[in-house]
């Protein structure tokens, strides 16, 4: 036993220890044993995890590479769809987005009168044009100019000076000949200004001597080719050279166009002609040339339009007024280059004439009334007692439809009478009674007179104002004599009624707001047409004048028309209310436009009723009674003189007091319309400063004029 204890049998004790231990406590746990199990779970789990992530990974590189694949197989696949399948389409796009493109205006529509008759057309011509061949330098542009003017015979004569200030400056060279740009005309310290402020010091110092020393004829010459050849040259379009040329210049620039390159000859262009010449010109307005395109003064209203900086357009009346209907459609060409650098024109659209506009004129008719007035111009513009009469207007319209029959003007100018008969709406100056119809429907109207109240036409003294009266004094008047003899006093009456006021002879005139009876005055005349826009169907019609001062005392010549000034054409509204009984009608100078080789109406300008007036008409006829007692009357009737040409006229005079020169004249007038019970046409005829005041010659609308302008119209009336 010992010896177990003490040798050997130790380690049986220690096992019968550990067994009984075990039997005590269970079976023993080795500690270390559990912290390596655990690393080795762990372990286990992160290398799963990790071979998870690295199938997910894999997986999604698979996904990424497939797509990939697949993306450059669609993206081949589309290249060759591209390159074979679609290149010609795809070549033509090319060429379209890296292509310049001109474009041209074709012809204009004309301008026809009522009776189909053209009095604006259309025909052919032909221009020389320039476009640059590719990379020309500007010494090369420089030479051809001079070459091509020496050939062509090129006129200097639209030169100003500032286009040849201009040439000095472009082509000015120091003593070593090199260009300089006029450099030598400024100090070094002008030399650092902006190049606004040395181009004007430039213009300032360069004078008609110094380009005279500096370039001949021939250098002036190169200079107008040269500098069309520059116009417009961050564009596209050719330049025009030479407009209107004739057959000898465009065959020799034909036969010879190699020795001209980039110059070539344009069939296509257009012009305007007149059968009628200067009749009515100014009315028809302009169209800017092949050279001009857009005219500045428009630049901003066209381009805002899409119109092309080369676009001929018109550039006043009627031609601006019905552009969009006369220009038509552009032709389109696009433009490559061949081999030797040489322009090449390709139309891809050929566009469309503009369509013809009809006019309510009757051009025979028209021709008329400016033979008249020319004649009459000669015969009294400042001779005797007429030494400021420089000019006449007459205008006729359809008093139901607006529809313009004529419109005549006559200008003196030094010694030669020119057509001017925009005159009828650009001017205006003071009528005279015959504003007095609408200061007697007022009066009616407003209730301060009655038809056949008397009021008794003597001088009227107010202190501090000047003597009224009328041309004579004829005693009591009711509303439609006063409008037979003209009755200033009578007009006077209504308005110190209207200003709640009392005549009181030798006494002062007390209006406590004369501003307010201005105003209603105006009111009433603007219901006839005068003193606002009539809205004639032509640009830059013009008010004309209206008085600023509202003294009591200019309150009384108001009334009888010897404040503001209107414009014929307004007159001519104002008479064709009166005319129509109490519809204000727009004037018109066009009725329509037709299709193109068709007559079909594409635009119809309908007659337009602008207000009509607020009455049961017996006033208007009132005043439409006076109108024919002016001309019909017994007795005195201030139309007297158109008694005997028949056709129940009815009119109305007018004469007002003006300074001019220094010296005062007078203004003639007369207004009406026939035939009386159903008036067909009213009219207008204006003969400002016609006669001296100290001096008074007859009305000439009434004596000379409207006579033979309504004789005209029944010669030519069916």
């Amino acid at each position: 036993m010992d010896k177990i204890l003490n040798g050997t049998g130790n380690r049986a004790m220690i096992c019968i220890i550990i067994i009984g231990q075990k039997e005590v406590f269970g079976v023993l746990r080795n500690p270390f044993r559990d912290i390596d199990a655990k690393h080795m779970r762990r372990s286990s789990d992160l290398l799963k995890k990790q071979n998870d992530y690295q199938k997910i990974v894999n997986k999604r590189l698979t996904i990424v590479a497939i797509v990939t694949v697949l993306l450059f197989v669609c993206i081949a696949g589309r290249l060759i769809d591209i390159q074979v399948r679609q290149k010609e389409e795809y070549a033509t796009k090319l060429d379209i987005y890296s292509m310049k493109k001109q474009v041209i205006s074709t012809p204009r529509g004309q301008m026809i009168d009522r009776n189909g008759k053209q009095v604006v057309k259309t025909v052919s011509s032909m221009n020389i044009t320039y476009y640059p061949t590719e990379n020309v330098t500007a010494e090369e542009q420089w030479e051809l100019a001079m070459k091509f003017a020496k050939q062509f015979d090129i006129s200097t004569k639209d030169l100003t000076l500032r286009d040849l200030q201009d040439a000095y400056i472009t082509l000015h060279t120091d003593a070593n000949g090199y260009n300089d740009q006029a450099n030598h005309l400024l100090s070094e310290a002008e030399l650092k200004l902006s190049d606004d402020e040395i181009y004007q010091l430039k213009l300032e110092r360069i004078s008609e001597e110094m380009i005279d020393e500096a370039m001949d004829a021939s250098t002036k010459a190169a200079w107008v080719v040269y500098h069309a050849m520059e116009i417009n040259s961050q564009s596209s379009h050719s330049r025009v050279i030479m407009e209107n040329v004739d057959e000898d210049k465009v065959a020799y620039l034909t036969e010879h166009k190699s020795d001209f390159p980039g110059f070539d000859v344009d069939f296509s262009s257009w012009k305007r002609e007149y059968p009628y010449e200067n009749t009515l010109r100014d009315v028809l307005g302009q169209v800017t040339t092949s050279k001009q395109g857009l005219p500045s003064e428009l630049m901003q209203y066209y381009s805002a339009k899409g119109y092309e900086m080369n676009s001929r357009v018109g550039k006043s009346g009627l031609e601006q007024q019905y552009e969009e209907l006369l220009s038509g459609t552009s032709k389109i060409s696009t433009i490559k280059y061949d081999t030797d650098g040489n322009a090449i024109f390709t139309e891809v659209n050929s566009g469309k004439k503009g369509y013809d506009i009809q006019l309510t004129i009757d051009i025979e008719f028209q021709k008329k009334v400016d033979d008249i007035l020319k004649k009459t111009m000669k015969t009294y513009a400042g001779k005797g007692n007429r030494p400021d009469m420089d000019r006449l207007f007459v205008s006729l319209m359809n008093p139901n439809t607006g529809e313009i029959y004529a419109m005549s003007g006559m200008l003196k100018s030094d010694d030669e009478i020119i057509n001017y008969a925009s005159g009828n709406y650009l001017e205006g100056y003071t009528p005279g009674s015959v504003v007095k119809g609408a200061t007697v429907f007022m009066g009616l109207n407003e209730g301060v007179v009655k038809k056949d109240e008397q009021i008794f036409d003597g001088p009227m003294r107010i202190s501090g104002t000047p003597q009224i009266a009328s041309y004579r004094n004829y005693g009591n008047v009711d509303a439609v004599n006063a409008l037979r003899v003209s009755s200033n006093i009578y007009m006077v009456n209504i308005a110190i009624r209207l200003a709640k006021s009392t005549y009181i002879p030798n006494g002062p005139l007390m209006i406590d707001d004369a501003a307010a009876v201005f105003k209603l005055m105006r009111n009433y005349y603007s219901m006839f047409g005068l003193g606002v826009l009539t809205g004639l169907d032509v640009p830059n019609e013009q008010l004309a004048f209206t008085g600023n001062r509202e003294t009591a005392g200019d309150l009384l010549y108001f009334s009888f028309g010897q404040y503001d000034n209107y414009t014929p054409i307004q007159l001519l509204q104002y008479v064709s209310t009166i005319a129509n009984g109490g519809k204000k009608v727009k004037p018109r100078l066009v009725s329509g436009a037709f299709g193109v080789n068709s007559d079909s109406l594409v635009y119809v300008n309908e007659p337009e009723v602008l207000s009509t007036l607020s009455d049961n008409n017996k006033n208007l006829k009132t005043v439409r009674e006076g109108f024919r007692q002016c001309v019909a009357g017994s007795g005195y009737h201030c139309g007297s003189a158109l008694a005997t040409i028949g056709h129940n006229v009815a009119a109305k005079t007018g004469t007002a007091e003006v300074t001019i020169n220094g010296h005062e004249s007078t203004n003639s007038s007369l207004i009406g319309f026939w035939p009386y019970e159903k008036p067909e046409v009213a009219f207008v005829c204006a003969a400002p400063t016609s006669s001296n005041v100290n001096n008074l010659g007859g009305n000439l609308c009434t004596s000379e004029i409207m006579p033979k302008v309504i004789k005209a119209y029944y010669e030519l009336k069916p």
